[in-house]
């Protein structure tokens, strides 16, 4: 059987990680986030890093300990010793990638239409098509070209900042009052509201674990690039996000469909044409590193015998697994046909958020189990992997009663 290739390296394994995360994130959802959250959005996006961190720890921990495709699935098989709990989660896994990719997708649709006046039902299928052919070609041509689309993103988001701050100094002065104090209840309650919609933008480093089999140096190079992903968005989401919502009218920001184009023209009075096309470099990118990851998962559970073995299979040419990724490739379309950005998103978050329940569980049964890691794995306290359950499941349990 022919199998993946090992060609990705440490910077090219960060790059792909940071644009999943801001191409699913900022990009597509900084508009319905302030909707929600509305002064207070740039907190929604601290509150999620803080229940993503410790997940982060552990799926560091555990990608070392176990580095194949389906990693996710991996994890849980092998902590509760339950093959049915494993594919119960690969596929979940393979349901959140391409319910993210669909909401990546009506994303960039919204960017698309400030330059091409077309139904966004004309655009979508020739956007989703367009990117899972891009998925298909090969691993390392995809990542690569991913990597450009990501300087290109952050270095949007970094001028954003720049301009920001440059053009109106006084905002430093401001900042303060994205912070609510303990008691003002309500606007707690906004951030927390939001807060599952600003998960969602930092889904990205489980992404990572899944290209285990085409990664240089697994144990060392996966969590070093997990860690990498999440400080790194939080920052830029914390600034960015800042920038917006002392800049722009908050209600013009809730009913924007390209937010970060209103944002540059608002803070520097050009046409928001270069942003407009950076946006739409972002989500695609988005879209296609989610592709790749929901295939590989599928791959990864033919592998292991858990779905029929022709999701397995890997064509001689490209060295990817095509009907895998055609399988998602329709799956995307027909969901972003269907169903708005926010109910994608949030249904995104809600998914993984399980997975990464039962993934910080597996780890704290490993741990208690007695089971040591191999030398040379990166590893955790016991108290991360538990810290990572009640976060989970405090945010989960705050989108049922908020």
């Amino acid at each position: 059987m022919t199998e993946l290739r090992r060609t990705l390296s440490l910077p090219l394994v960060i790059l792909y990680g940071i644009g999943v995360t801001i191409g699913a994130g900022i990009y597509a959802l900084l508009g319905v986030t302030a909707g929600k959250a509305g002064l207070h959005a740039p907190m929604s996006f601290v509150l999620a890093s803080v229940v993503m961190v410790f997940s982060a720890a552990s799926f560091a921990e555990l990608s070392s300990r176990f580095p194949v495709s389906a990693g996710e699935a991996e994890y849980v098989r092998s902590g509760f010793r339950s093959k049915p709990l494993g594919l119960l989660v690969g596929c979940l896994v393979i349901a959140s990638g391409t319910v993210s990719s669909a909401a990546i997708a009506v994303g960039s649709t919204g960017y698309i239409r400030e330059f091409i006046g077309l139904d966004a039902l004309i655009i979508l299928p020739v956007v989703v098509v367009l990117v899972g052919a891009l998925a298909a070609w090969g691993i390392r041509e995809s990542v690569m070209f991913a990597s450009v689309f990501t300087l290109v993103e952050v270095g949007a988001l970094a001028a954003i900042i720049a301009f920001g701050f440059w053009q109106r100094p006084g905002m430093i002065a401001e900042i303060p009052g994205i912070f609510p104090s303990p008691a003002e209840l309500d606007a707690w309650v906004a951030i927390s509201s939001a807060s599952l919609l600003a998960f969602f933008a930092f889904i990205g480093f489980e992404d990572i674990v899944n290209l285990a089999e085409e990664v240089e140096e697994p144990n060392r190079v996966l969590p070093r690039a997990i860690l990498a992903t999440l400080v790194i968005s939080t920052v830029l989401y914390f600034l960015v996000t800042t920038v917006a919502v002392l800049s722009v009218p908050l209600g013009d920001l809730a009913a924007s469909d390209a937010p970060l184009s209103l944002v540059f023209g608002s803070i520097t009075g050009a046409s928001p044409v270069v942003i407009t096309s950076i946006a739409i470099v972002a989500t695609l990118n988005g879209v296609v590193i989610q592709m790749i990851m929901a295939s590989r998962v599928l791959y990864g559970l033919g592998r292991q015998g858990a779905v029929p073995a022709a999701f397995a299979s890997v064509h001689p040419r490209t060295q990817t697994p095509l009907i895998a990724t055609s399988t998602i490739i329709a799956v995307v379309l027909v969901l972003a046909l269907m169903f708005p950005i926010e109910a994608l998103a949030e249904w995104t978050a809600r998914i993984v958020l399980f997975v990464f329940t039962l993934a910080n569980a597996a780890l704290v049964r490993m741990k208690l189990r007695g089971e040591a890691a191999p030398d040379g794995v990166f590893t955790v306290g016991i108290w991360v992997p538990i810290a990572g359950v009640l976060s989970c499941l405090a945010l989960l349990a705050g989108d049922l009663f908020i």
